[in-house]
C-alpha cells in the first residue's frame, strides 16, 4: 500500500511543486497590496472557491486517467483489496494538495506575523486547514464524478452547496468541512469497485451512495423550480414583476415609499387617533434607524462578516481588531510600524465580544468612530485615543443600529428600540441612560422596513414584518403601528395582516418535494452553528394543504418505486427497502433509485470475489 502511495505521489510531485510556487507568488503579491487576513467574507469565499476548483480538477484528472478499462484492470490487479488501493492513491493526491494549498498559506501567515505589524490571530493560521479541507472536498467530488459517472455525480451536490449556505463559523465550520470530507470519502470508497457502471453490490455501500444522491435530486428539483420561476417572470404575471403590485399584499408594502407604507399600516384601524395620525404622516418627515449589522461577528470566525478595522486619519493610525486578545492593534499608515493596543476605557480592558466599526459616532468629533460589540455601543475618541462605552443594552440583547431621530438618538437592538437624549452624546463620555424602550413585535430578522415620525407627544413607529415572506422560512406578513409617548407609555395603534403575493406551492416547494429531505437539509445547515440571534425568525405555520400535497407525492413516489423495482434484478429485502424509502422520502428517493439502478443491472452477491469480475468494467 505504501509503495502505491509513493508511486502516486511521485506521479504528481512535479506538478504539485510548480503549483505550490505559483500559489505562493500569488499570495505574496496580494498580501503586499492588501491585508488578506482582514478581507471581507466574499474575498475568502472566492479564494476558497479556487481551492475547491483545484481539488476538483485533481480528482477529475486522477480518476479520469484510471477509468480507462485497461488501466482500471491494471490498477485493481494487485494483491490487496480495492478499498486499500483507493485509500493509497487518494492519500497521495491529498498530500499533494496539502503542499499546494496549505504550505503557501502558512508561509505567508508566518511572514506577516513575524515581519509586519499586522494582526495574525489563531483563526488566520487555521485558514490553511480550511483551505486544505476545501481542496480535499473538491478532489473527492471530482473523483466521485469520474467513478460514479454522470448518473451518480449528483451525490456530491449536497456537500458542495452546504458549505456556502451553512451557519457554522470558525471551529464549527472546520468541523463541518471535516464531516463533508469523511462523508465524501465514504461515497468514493463505495463507488470504487471493479464494475464502475454497476451500482454498489453491498447494501451498505449502496445506502452510502443513495442517501446523498436523493438529497442531490431534491436540490436539483428545487433548482428546476427556479427555472420555472424565470418562465413565470418572462410571462409577465410574477408578483414581483408586475407594473402595479397586488393590492393588500406584502409586495405593495415593500415597494411603497415610507409615507405610503405608514398610511397603509393604518388602513382599517379603529383607533380614535387613526385619522389624526394619517394627517400627521402626510405632513411629517419620515425617519429611520439604519441597521448597521445584519449578522453578528463571532469570535474566532475564519472570515470577517464586517470590516474589523478603522483609520484615525488625524493621527495616521489604522486600528485592527484581534480576536485573540479582544483589543485593537494599531500601526502607522506612513511607515507601517506598530503603535500599541487599544482596549476599553483607561484600563484598556478587553472587549466582551468582537468589536465592529460601523461609522462615525453621532454627536462626536470628526474622527470619532462608533463601535458595536455585543450589547454595547462604544465611541472611539480620536483626540484622547480612548474608547468609551456609550450605550449598553440589557444582557442578552445586541446593538445593531444607531441613528438620529431629530433631537433624539435612536438605537435598535435585536429585541427592542431605545430612545436617548441626543444632548448626552455631545456633552459627556459616560454611558447614557435610555428614556424609552419600545419592544419589537416579532423577530428582528422579520423586519423589512421600520418607519418613524416625530409627534408632538412622542414618536410613531411602523414595523413592516415582511422579510422573506415569499419563502417558507419567512413570517406571516404583518404591519404593526406603535405609538411611544414621552411619558413612557407604549400604545398599539393598529395591526394589519397582509396577503401573500405568492401561492403556497411556490413558497413551500422545497417542503412539498420531500418533507424528510427538507428537514435533513435544514438540520445540516445549522450543524455546529452557535446561536445566531439576528438569524432567528418566526416562520408562518405550514398550511395543511401542503402537508396533504406532500403526502400525495410521497404515495405516488412509493408506487413509482414499486413499479421501477419490478424491472430490476434486486433481492426481495433490498427491493422493499427501496419502496419504503420512496414512500417516506418522496420523489427524491425515486429519482435516486432511477439514477442508481438500470433495468439491465445485475448485482454481485456481497461475498463474491470481485477480482474475477474486473473484466466487466466498461
Amino acid at each position: 500500500m505504501f509503495e502505491l502511495f509513493k508511486a502516486e505521489w511521485l506521479r504528481f510531485r512535479t506538478l504539485a511543486l510548480a503549483l505550490t510556487g505559483a500559489h505562493l507568488i500569488v499570495l505574496a503579491f496580494l498580501t503586499r497590496v492588501v491585508d488578506l487576513a482582514q478581507q471581507p467574507l466574499v474575498v475568502h469565499w472566492t479564494i476558497g472557491g479556487c481551492y475547491l476548483a483545484i481539488g476538483l480538477l485533481a480528482g477529475l484528472y486522477q480518476m479520469g486517467t484510471y477509468r480507462k478499462a485497461n488501466v482500471w484492470l491494471t490498477l485493481l490487479h494487485r494483491p490487496m483489496p480495492p478499498r486499500r488501493v483507493a485509500v493509497a492513491i487518494m492519500l497521495a493526491c491529498v498530500a499533494a494538495l496539502a503542499m499546494v494549498v496549505a504550505i503557501p498559506i502558512l508561509l505567508v501567515a508566518l511572514w506577516q506575523d513575524t515581519m509586519t505589524a499586522r494582526v495574525v490571530d489563531l483563526r488566520h493560521w487555521l485558514l490553511a486547514l480550511s483551505g486544505l479541507q476545501l481542496a480535499t472536498i473538491g478532489y473527492l467530488a471530482g473523483a466521485q464524478g469520474m467513478l460514479g459517472g454522470a448518473r451518480r455525480a449528483l451525490a456530491v451536490l449536497p456537500f458542495l452547496l452546504l458549505l456556502p449556505m451553512a451557519s457554522a463559523t470558525g471551529p464549527g465550520m472546520l468541523a463541518l468541512q471535516a464531516l463533508c470530507v469523511l462523508c465524501l470519502a465514504a461515497v468514493v470508497l463505495a463507488s470504487f469497485q471493479p464494475d464502475l457502471d454497476a451500482p454498489p453490490a453491498h447494501p451498505l455501500a449502496a445506502a452510502i451512495v443513495a442517501m446523498p444522491l436523493q438529497i442531490g435530486v431534491s436540490l436539483l428539483l428545487v433548482l428546476a423550480a427556479f427555472g420555472a420561476e424565470f418562465a413565470w417572470i418572462a410571462e409577465g404575471s410574477h408578483p414581483n414583476n408586475t407594473a402595479v403590485p397586488p393590492r393588500g399584499g406584502h409586495n405593495e408594502v415593500e415597494k411603497a415609499d415610507a409615507r405610503t407604507r405608514m398610511r397603509l399600516a393604518l388602513e382599517g384601524s379603529r383607533h380614535a387617533d387613526a385619522a389624526l395620525l394619517r394627517e400627521q404622516i402626510a405632513l411629517s418627515d419620515t425617519l429611520g434607524i439604519p441597521s448597521q449589522l445584519r449578522r453578528l461577528p463571532l469570535r474566532h470566525e475564519l472570515a470577517n462578516v464586517a470590516p474589523m478595522e478603522f483609520d484615525d486619519r488625524a493621527q495616521g493610525v489604522r486600528w485592527v481588531f484581534s480576536h485573540d486578545d479582544m483589543r485593537f492593534h494599531g500601526w502607522r499608515l506612513s511607515d507601517r510600524s506598530a503603535v500599541g493596543m487599544l482596549g476599553v476605557g483607561d484600563g484598556q480592558a478587553a472587549f466582551p465580544a468582537p468589536a465592529v466599526p460601523v461609522g462615525l459616532a453621532p454627536g462626536g468629533g470628526k474622527d470619532d468612530m462608533l463601535l458595536f460589540a455585543g450589547n454595547t455601543a462604544y465611541q472611539y475618541a480620536g483626540e484622547e485615543r480612548r474608547i468609551h462605552a456609550r450605550i449598553r443594552l440589557p444582557a442578552g440583547e445586541h446593538v445593531v443600529g444607531v441613528g438620529m431621530l431629530g433631537e433624539t438618538l435612536g438605537v435598535i437592538g435585536d429585541r427592542a428600540l431605545y430612545l436617548y437624549d441626543a444632548r448626552e452624546a455631545a456633552e459627556h463620555r459616560d454611558t447614557m441612560t435610555p428614556r424609552l424602550r419600545v419592544p419589537i413585535p416579532g423577530a428582528y430578522r422579520d423586519i423589512y422596513h421600520l418607519d418613524i415620525i416625530e409627534l408632538v407627544d412622542g414618536h410613531l413607529f411602523v414595523f413592516s414584518n415582511t422579510y422573506d415572506a415569499h419563502t417558507q422560512d419567512g413570517p406571516a406578513p404583518m404591519q404593526y403601528v406603535l405609538r411611544a409617548h414621552d411619558d413612557g407609555r407604549i400604545e398599539t395603534i393598529a395591526t394589519r395582516r397582509l396577503a401573500y403575493d405568492y401561492p403556497a406551492v411556490f413558497r413551500y416547494r422545497s417542503f412539498v418535494i420531500s418533507p424528510a429531505s427538507h428537514a435533513v437539509r435544514d438540520r445540516a445547515l445549522r450543524l455546529f452553528a452557535p446561536p445566531l440571534p439576528l438569524e432567528t425568525t418566526t416562520p408562518a405555520p405550514i398550511p395543511r394543504a401542503m402537508w396533504w400535497l406532500a403526502a400525495v407525492l410521497s404515495l405516488l413516489a412509493g408506487l413509482g418505486g414499486w413499479w421501477r423495482t419490478r424491472r430490476l434484478d434486486l433481492a426481495s429485502a433490498r427491493r422493499w427497502a427501496w419502496i419504503a424509502a420512496c414512500t417516506v422520502l418522496g420523489p427524491p428517493a425515486l429519482g435516486a433509485l432511477w439514477l442508481l439502478h438500470r433495468p439491465a443491472d445485475r448485482l454481485l452477491e456481497p461475498g463474491r470475489d470481485t477480482h474475477t469480475d474486473a473484466h466487466h468494467a466498461h
